[in-house]
């Protein structure tokens, strides 16, 4: 039991530090030089955020990784562990999908979720060679790529959002930054901060 535990946790790792390399590396470093099929969808993703790769295409994604991976890793370290290794990097790519998604279309609802937007939405949009982790920090902080999120004395730096690019959960209805996030973002419209809206007294 316990060697299936520790070696689907292993798996869990194994997708953490592929999620960084495959960002960083074929969908940005390497891009130029080795287009990829990740690359050309990560582009796209650049570009416009709202896109995302089609659900069947990262499917059949993970379909191919297991197909691989299940009987290398069975070859390497036995059939139960080989399975629950393949499992737990299955697992945690799916996690990271859902993350990232969510990360684009709903609000953070905790201090984790507050923290992959503002990690990834600096990546986007204020320093693409920085902030390859979406779930962690972890290999940024390895690898020198960790771009601080916050200032000397601890206050959130603030994430600079073309407006034309503004996350839906964002703004309100008239594109407009809301006000709970204001500590956290300031929208930019044609090179200048937008102002922030002061709520009106009811």
């Amino acid at each position: 039991m316990f060697e299936t535990v520790l070696s689907a946790a292993a798996g869990v790792a194994g997708w953490s530090a592929s999620e960084y390399l495959i960002h960083r590396f074929l969908g940005h470093e390497w891009a130029k030089k080795h287009r990829n099929a990740f690359s050309v969808e990560h582009v796209k993703h650049h570009a416009t955020t709202s896109y995302f790769a089609p659900s069947w295409k990262k499917g059949l994604a993970a379909v191919a990784a297991s197909a691989v991976m299940a009987p290398v890793t069975s070859l390497l370290l036995g059939r139960r562990a080989g399975l629950a290794f393949t499992a737990g990097y299955v697992t945690m790519y799916l996690t990271y999908e859902v993350l990232h998604r969510r990360a684009h279309t709903h609000a953070p609802t905790g201090p984790y979720s507050r923290w992959v937007r503002r990690n990834h939405f600096a990546h986007h949009f204020m320093s693409p060679k920085d902030n390859h982790g979406v779930t962690s920090p972890f290999w940024d902080h390895v690898f020198g790529t960790a771009r601080p999120l916050d200032d000397a004395d601890g206050n959130p730096i603030r994430i600079k959002v073309p407006a034309r690019h503004a996350m839906p959960w964002l703004v309100n209805e008239h594109g407009e930054l809301r006000p709970e996030f204001a500590a956290d973002y300031e929208l930019v419209v044609k090179g200048k901060p937008e102002r922030v809206p002061t709520p009106r007294a009811a």
